[in-house]
């Protein structure tokens, strides 16, 4: 097993109160197909900032969008994962991207809620400036010998951000092992950055882009996909690659989806992917409860986890 040594990064070059503003050079559609979902690419121009060159992949940017809040504050920094490699989005170090989707809920009474600072990012035109503070996050990130790996990436949601950068950095760095790419969503409409991904599938026989669309797609039992399931489903494929000693897991996305994953890696006895503590290592996985996952099932040093 090589060490698993994460590079030393920046944090917090710019803060709320002293944030930096940038314009936006891009803010297109990721989607691949027409979606009720609005999700949107990002790319903001860092030049002549503090944050060029000290933005590594899997960190995040805080963006503080204007206005106040009913009760009269500054609205709160919202933060988004980098979707860029560290050399900058096309290679250029001063473009940094982000993926960013819009919010829009019903409530009860039928009145919409819109988020505050993803619609505010997602209606920006090229030209248009932003407060941005960061970077933040010295965890989730790609090791410094980050090609002796091989990668099982589990995605849900805008939580591919980060993938699409790190996947990016791996391939022009010359990665030859295995690269799993897992990405879960409701309907195929919401797949993210799908053209790169497949045809990364097609290019590199080392790269598995496994999309799981759990309102369309159905297992053999009837049951839905999730990305959990694919851990049984593509058991030919994954198997072999988890049981590697220089294998890292990576789990990115809406929080909750991490204890599927958990429950499915100990029933699979890959249990070198988590830190299971007593009282939950007296109980059956089937057993585990709420408690148990938020305090006594922990991800190990070979699991790197970012949910929201």
């Amino acid at each position: 097993m090589p060490e698993i040594k994460l590079p030393e990064v920046e944090l917090n070059i710019y803060t709320p109160k002293d944030p930096v503003e940038v314009p936006i050079v891009e803010n297109r559609i990721c989607t691949k197909e027409s979606s009720p979902n609005f999700v949107r690419h990002v790319t903001f121009d860092i030049s002549g900032t503090e944050l060029e060159g000290h933005v590594r992949v899997g960190q995040s940017i805080g963006i503080l969008p204007p206005g106040k809040n009913e009760k009269g504050r500054d609205y709160k920094l919202r933060l988004y994962s980098v979707a860029s490699p560290t050399k900058g989005e096309g290679g250029k170090s001063h473009l940094i991207s982000t993926t960013v989707k819009r919010t829009i809920e019903e409530f009860d009474n039928n009145e919409l809620y819109l988020g505050v600072c993803s619609n505010y990012l997602a209606d920006l035109e090229p030209g248009d400036k932003v407060k941005m503070t960061g970077p933040s996050g010295r965890r989730f990130l790609l090791p410094e010998n980050a090609t002796d790996f091989n990668y099982v990436f589990f995605a849900t949601g805008t939580g591919i951000a980060p993938y699409r950068g790190m996947i990016q950095e791996l391939f022009d760095n010359g990665f030859e092992n295995e690269l799993v790419l897992v990405f879960g969503c409701a309907y195929r409409t919401d797949l993210l950055y799908a053209d790169y991904f497949e045809s990364l599938d097609e290019k590199h026989e080392n790269f598995h882009y496994l999309p799981r669309v759990s309102r369309e797609d159905r297992r053999a039992d009837g049951s839905k996909k999730y990305v959990q399931t694919t851990l049984w489903d593509d058991a030919e494929l994954l198997d072999p690659i988890m049981e590697q000693e220089n294998t890292l897991m990576y789990i990115c996305g809406l929080k909750g989806m991490e204890s599927g994953i958990y429950r499915s890696l100990a029933k699979k006895g890959l249990t070198q992917y988590l830190d299971v503590r007593e009282p939950a290592s007296g109980k059956t996985p089937d057993e585990w409860d709420e408690r148990d996952l938020k305090r006594y099932v922990k991800s190990s040093a070979r699991t790197f986890v970012e949910v929201y």
